[in-house]
């Protein structure tokens, strides 16, 4: 039997079923929280349709409550196994600084004092990418805003997301964080597929570097891909492999792939689930041998109460908006959260 160390509290249970040991675990959580913008007009991004005025409504009320159900999903991530919320949280579809600095500030989350990892991206919707931490847990010692560069089939410049990189300590060890939000599917799945490919280029030229520097380097990616586990970006060009056991040098660790294959997802489109929002890993984050942090297991965080409940739509996320109509829920997309164990000394 395995003893795993909390935080907040002890819980005893069988953790591959091997030998007693007792372990320190750390949650990390991605979450896609669907366009979560401010009510006020900023000039140099085309935000206009969300404020009071625009085709939302979206009004300072609105706002409040995005917010307070936001905090309350990021509150109970991971919570059923450390009786708290995630050490580390990838988000997406943040309009600016002030949004995540009103969502670690909400009651239900204020008391963990998060700080906050954010660039302005120089996407045309005005959304960016930021990386939340646990002052307690993490402590960054480098950051970094990667740009994207795509253009489109005129030559002209597609602004997109940047893909950010964090580097830090948690409890003795260094980690790496990039949190992805990967071109959309727009204009369809094949015209577009380009694009995510360039992104995922990207994060191998940054996962390469990071190893450069020190080939022993444990980096985690996150994010909302826009591309399921088994598509061309993921297989072809990070060669990501869904069972450990086939894991090798050159390739990456996609707890979600299994996931996928059961056909499970994180957002439903047309009565079809596709699993966008996943994580890719290192693999000397995946066996127990190796020293330091390592994988205990990924989820999908899909309770009831983020669900739509009756309706053609039942079973689907619970969104903010549908088309323009305000239906007052979290997110087109549910979270994705994984579990680190890193076993203590006696």
């Amino acid at each position: 039997m395995k003893i795993l160390t909390y935080s907040v509290m002890l819980v005893s249970f069988c953790l591959y079923g091997q030998n007693q040991a007792s372990y320190k675990i750390r949650t990390i959580a991605f979450y896609n929280v669907e366009n979560l913008f401010d009510t006020t007009n900023d000039t140099l991004i085309f935000d206009d349709d969300r404020t009071p005025e625009g085709a939302y409504h979206w009004t300072q009320n609105r706002y409040d409550a995005k917010i307070k159900n936001i905090s309350q999903v990021i509150a109970k991530l991971g919570k059923e196994k450390t009786g708290t919320s995630p050490d580390i949280l990838g988000l997406c579809e943040v309009e600016n600084k002030g949004v995540l600095e009103d969502l670690v500030n909400h009651p239900n989350l204020q008391a963990k004092d998060y700080g906050i990892v954010h660039f302005d991206s120089p996407d045309a919707r005005g959304i960016d990418v930021a990386l939340l931490y646990k002052k307690s847990a993490f402590i960054p010692t480098s950051f970094k805003s990667h740009r994207l560069l795509l253009f489109d089939e005129m030559g002209e410049r597609d602004y997109t997301r940047d893909q950010l990189v964090v580097g830090g300590m948690m409890d003795q060890e260094e980690l790496h964080f990039i949190v992805n939000h990967w071109p959309s599917r727009r204009g369809g799945v094949t015209k577009s597929q380009p694009k995510r490919v360039r992104a995922a280029l990207l994060n191998k030229r940054i996962m390469d570097s990071i190893r450069e520097l020190n080939p022993a380097a444990k980096i985690i990616a996150m994010g909302d891909l826009n591309d399921d586990p088994r598509d061309h970006s993921l297989k072809r060009i990070l060669k990501t492999k869904g069972n450990s056991s086939q894991l090798d040098s050159i390739s990456l660790f996609n707890p979600m792939e299994k996931m996928y294959k059961r056909g499970l997802g994180t957002l439903a489109y047309r009565d079809q689930w596709n699993l966008f929002d996943q994580f890719f890993m290192t693999p000397n984050l995946v066996h127990e041998n190796e020293a330091g942090f390592f994988l205990w297991q990924a989820q999908i965080f899909a309770p009831a109460f983020l669900k739509t409940q009756n309706g053609k739509y039942k079973g689907y996320p619970k969104r903010t908006y549908s088309g323009k109509n305000y239906t007052g829920g979290y997110s087109d997309h549910f979270p994705v959260y994984l579990f680190l164990v890193q076993e203590t000394p006696e």
